[in-house]
C-alpha cells in the first residue's frame, strides 16, 4: 500500500481523492484532517446529538476507505462529503424511527442558528448593529432557506450541488436561494453584500 508525504495546504482535493481511491494513506488522513470539522459542524447543523454525528461522520469517512476501489474519480469532494454526512444521518434518523422512511432527506430540519460574534470587523459595509440584524432575519427563514444559503455562501456550494445534496431537483434549489435572498432584500436592501460576512465570521 502506498504512501506518500503530502504537506496538507499543498495538494488539491482532487489528487487527494485520487491518491486515496488508489490505496495512498496519507492522502486519506490529510482529506479527513481537512474536512473534519467542517462536517462535523454541518452534520450539528441538522441533528442535536453531537455523539452520534461525529460517529457519522467517522463511519462516512470509514466507508469512503473501505470501499475505495468502488468510488468515481470525478468528483467535487467536498460537496460528497457533505452529502454523505446528510445521508449518514437521514439514515440515523430512520434506524432511530425518529421520521419513517422515505426516499428522501426531506424531512432534516436544518437546525442551526446563526450568531454574531462580538469581535466583528466594522467596514464601510456593516456595522455590528447591522450583521445582528441580518443573523437575525437569516434565523426567521424557513428551514430549508437557511440551509440553501448556507451551503452557497459558507460552503460555496453550486446551485447544482446544494440541488444533489437536498434531494431536489436544480430549478427547486434554486428556488429557496432566491425566495431566502428575496426575503432578506424586502427587509434590507443592503442584505445580500453581508452575508458572506455573516457566515464567514459567524460559523
Amino acid at each position: 500500500m502506498k504512501t506518500r508525504i503530502l504537506p496538507i495546504n499543498s495538494v488539491d482535493d482532487n489528487t487527494l481523492w485520487n491518491d486515496l481511491i488508489i490505496g495512498d494513506e496519507k492522502s486519506f488522513s490529510l482529506l479527513f484532517e481537512r474536512y473534519y470539522s467542517d462536517l462535523v459542524s454541518y452534520g450539528n447543523s441538522l441533528s442535536p446529538y453531537a455523539e452520534k454525528v461525529q460517529d457519522c461522520v467517522q463511519d462516512v469517512f470509514t466507508d469512503i476507505w473501505v470501499y475505495r476501489n468502488s468510488l468515481q474519480g470525478t468528483v467535487v469532494v467536498k460537496a460528497y462529503l457533505l452529502s454523505s454526512v446528510r445521508k449518514r444521518i437521514a439514515r440515523l434518523y430512520e434506524r432511530d424511527h425518529i421520521f419513517r422512511k422515505t426516499s428522501s432527506t426531506d424531512d432534516i430540519a436544518f437546525l442551526l442558528e446563526f450568531s454574531v460574534e462580538n469581535d466583528l470587523l466594522d467596514d464601510d459595509y456593516a456595522t455590528k448593529e447591522k450583521v445582528t440584524y441580518l443573523n437575525k432575519l437569516l434565523n426567521e427563514l424557513p428551514a430549508r432557506q437557511k440551509e440553501a444559503l448556507y451551503l452557497r455562501y459558507h460552503q460555496a456550494l453550486s446551485v447544482e450541488q446544494i440541488a444533489e445534496m437536498l434531494d431536489v431537483n436544480y430549478q427547486s434549489a434554486s428556488n429557496l436561494l432566491h425566495r431566502g435572498l428575496l426575503t432578506l432584500r424586502k427587509e434590507w436592501k443592503g442584505a445580500l453584500s453581508l452575508i458572506a460576512l455573516l457566515f464567514s465570521s459567524s460559523l
